[in-house]
């Protein structure tokens, strides 16, 4: 969007246009030139963030929301439509609207596949925040409901459409680097002593739909330190691996160009903060490649010392040089001969780069905008986004089994562990169930 034109003025000029235009049961065919109507699912902080980015965009306009908080609603609808959003409680009734043309599902983890297949089946195109699944069973259903709707799904693996790492990836996937080994990533923030807190059961806001906001989940009472955002660190709704680190293990797999690890065992548990977290304050997964890599992911929430030089968000070594990379920048360090080599020159000459680039979100609001006129393939497919999650889902397998897994990335199970393959999927509470 032109600077000349603020949000609040494109939502009030676009916003009369958008109601009423599609005939029941129609699918606009979208030219070049139209507006995309979006269907918010979600509009609190990362739903939020979402609107602004698809905002940037003139041909992206917000036609209507849905969140199981009122208050939320109202304040999302005021600040990003302008009060013009028609709004509801239960995503179906937006779902199900003609006047959507995309539905943007920013849900807490275990309603994303529900909620995804429903809009793929309403002839809706998706864009689906990360982490795509909270099972292994559901991101395949959401790639076969996908595929079967000829619809265009985005997951939110941002990164996907950032220049600096598709350099990264053009760099090793031209051999510079030698055979890349290793890749690794961390997630750091110091929570001790008291993390996200403890809380007693309560009765839930009066604006909170508690019941809808369970969904497929066991119900249980409210507790103030699950939601709003504090539903990552319990497991039963989200873990930290599959939150923050699909982005880093997405970006290590894109860059290695592999589909799928063969081997993964995770490790760690609550060793120091005191909090109600289900989930680790300290743990490191390791995923092992038939093609002889390792990928490593580590999150640690009881220390905050960075992990990698220069704050990098990921590290690829490979026997010729070794590649750091982070928003805005790249650099290649070449490696040396070593012990037992008698070469002890650089092997490549060193790489720096610098990027000037939009935000990543904006970037990959831009794809998916760009897809859904014309029904190409976005930066960050379902497919791609189903087998990214998978690594982050198996590691925590890994640790709830207290075991290595050994994994048939074809056909999608366990082989050495029959017990861990009934963690693919979980039963879900009645009446929600997968299209």
């Amino acid at each position: 969007m032109s600077k000349s034109i603020t949000r609040r003025t494109f939502t009030k000029a676009t916003a009369a246009a958008t109601l009423g235009l599609a005939t029941a049961g129609a699918t606009r065919v979208l030219g070049a030139n139209d507006r995309i109507r979006l269907g918010v699912i979600g509009v609190g902080l990362r739903g939020g963030q979402l609107m602004d980015a698809f905002l940037q965009h003139d041909d992206a306009q917000i036609v209507a929301m849905c969140d199981v908080c009122k208050s939320t609603l109202e304040q999302a609808n005021q600040k990003w439509a302008d009060g013009k959003a028609a709004t509801c409680g239960d995503f179906r009734k937006l779902i199900e609207r003609n006047d959507v043309d995309a539905v943007v599902v920013a849900t807490p983890d275990h309603w994303h596949a529900i909620q995804m297949i429903t809009a793929c089946d309403a002839g809706k195109d998706v864009y689906c925040e990360k982490p795509m699944s909270k099972t292994i069973h559901e991101g395949r259903r959401m790639v076969e409901a996908a595929k079967r709707n000829n619809r265009v799904v985005q997951i939110g693996t941002q990164r996907r459409s950032a220049k600096v790492y598709a350099e990264a990836a053009e760099l090793i996937a031209s051999g510079k680097l030698g055979k890349v080994t290793v890749g690794r990533a961390y997630s750091i923030s110091n929570m001790y002593p008291k993390g996200m807190g403890k809380a007693k059961p309560s009765k839930p806001p009066n604006d909170l739909d508690w019941d809808m906001w369970l969904g497929p989940r066991p119900m249980r009472p409210y507790q103030s330190n699950i939601t709003p955002f504090k539903f990552r660190w319990w497991n039963l709704y989200s873990s930290h691996i599959t939150d923050n680190g699909t982005h880093f293990l997405d970006i290590m797999r894109w860059l290695i160009g592999d589909l799928a690890p063969a081997r993964i065992c995770a490790l760690g548990g609550k060793y120091a903060v005191d909090d109600d977290r289900t989930i680790p304050d300290t743990l490191e997964a390791m995923f092992e490649f038939a093609s002889g890599r390792l990928i490593m992911f580590a999150t640690y929430e009881a220390s905050g010392h960075r992990g990698l030089p220069r704050s990098a968000f990921v590290e690829l070594r490979g026997t010729q040089g070794a590649l750091y990379a982070n928003t805005g920048w790249l650099e290649v360090m070449p490696e040396r001969g070593g012990r037992f080599q008698g070469d002890r020159k650089p092997r490549m000459e060193p790489i720096k780069r610098k990027f000037s680039e939009p935000s990543h979100t904006v970037q990959h609001t831009r794809n998916f905008l760009d897809c859904v006129k014309s029904r190409g393939k976005p930066n960050a497919d379902v497919e791609t986004g189903h087998r990214s999650t998978t690594m982050s889902n198996l590691a925590n397998i890994s640790l709830a089994t207290h075991s290595l897994l050994q994994w048939d990335a074809q056909r999608e199970r366990i082989t050495n562990n029959q017990a861990a393959n009934e963690l693919l999927h979980y039963e879900y509470r009645k009446p929600w169930k997968l299209g």
